[in-house]
């Protein structure tokens, strides 16, 4: 896919992975329409994707997990740009900490947030891209958590799980209709994610050289659209860690209770 002038969405677009995604889509001639909860970075992220791709760039708040936010952020997208191109979703969040305590209204919005957020949104841009009779594509930001489970990742790893089987599924629907659904499964990214997921810092600083760069990750996932891959796993170490996982899963635990085990 050529991005010049194609519309570009990205969710949880104010900081982190989802900000370097909108830059990287700009960089290539895309439109972007950046969407946040926190309607005072958006701006920001707006004006510097003008500036990248010398085009028009739209940024609307948007909480994935009321739909109401979803309806009313997509009425401004159809009024202001029109069709959608590709949708990034991005947004989410995960908390690690032991089950048996866990705060269930947690769990009940990290599940809101990360997977039927997500999925009303994609359902409505999906009807879009079909309505327009035009190629698409959609890219939902997954987990190597949803790949393979490690201690304290209980809930979000359900979350992640979640959106690779509706991943997965959703890319078999929407083939014949041009449609092309590619999921993202990476490691730890150095960004505010774990100000929330882990505050201690430690999870972070015990994983040394496997820490993820936003931006560069954000150039793969650009890549992976133009070229319509399916699936995107990084750091690569954690990638065959995880088809170790399935192939023997025994093995498997002892490397997520273990090596990749430093929460």
């Amino acid at each position: 896919m050529d991005l010049t002038d194609k519309v570009v969405l990205v969710t949880g677009g104010s900081g982190g992975l989802g900000e370097e995604i909108c830059y990287e889509a700009a960089k290539k001639g895309a439109i972007v329409i950046v969407c946040a909860r926190r309607i005072n970075l958006i701006g920001k992220v707006k004006e510097q994707c003008e500036e990248l791709s010398g085009k028009a760039a739209y940024a609307f708040q948007l909480d994935v997990a009321q739909p109401e936010s979803v309806s009313s952020m997509l009425e401004k997208v159809q009024n202001e740009v029109g069709s959608v191109d590709v949708l990034v979703n991005n947004a989410g969040f995960g908390i690690f900490s032991d089950f048996v305590s866990f705060d269930m209204q947690k769990a009940y919005q990290m599940f809101e947030v990360n997977v039927l957020g997500m999925m009303v949104l994609t359902q409505q841009i999906a009807l879009g891209m079909l309505e327009a009779g035009k190629p698409g594509t959609i890219v939902n930001i997954a987990s190597m958590a949803g790949k393979m489970a490690t201690p304290k990742t209980a809930v979000y790893s359900a979350t992640k799980f979640a959106v690779l089987g509706f991943s997965n599924a959703l890319r078999l629907e929407l083939k014949p209709a041009g449609i092309h659904v590619m999921t993202v499964n990476p490691g730890p990214i150095a960004t505010n994610f774990f100000e929330q997921a882990d505050p201690s810092g430690n999870y972070l600083a015990n994983l040394g050289n496997m820490v993820l760069e936003p931006d560069v990750l954000a150039k793969a996932i650009i890549k992976g659209v133009q070229k319509s891959k399916r699936e995107i796993n990084r750091p690569r170490v954690m990638a065959a860690a995880s088809q170790l996982y399935n192939l023997f899963p025994k093995v498997g635990d002892w490397l997520a209770g273990g090596i990749f085990n430093q929460k």
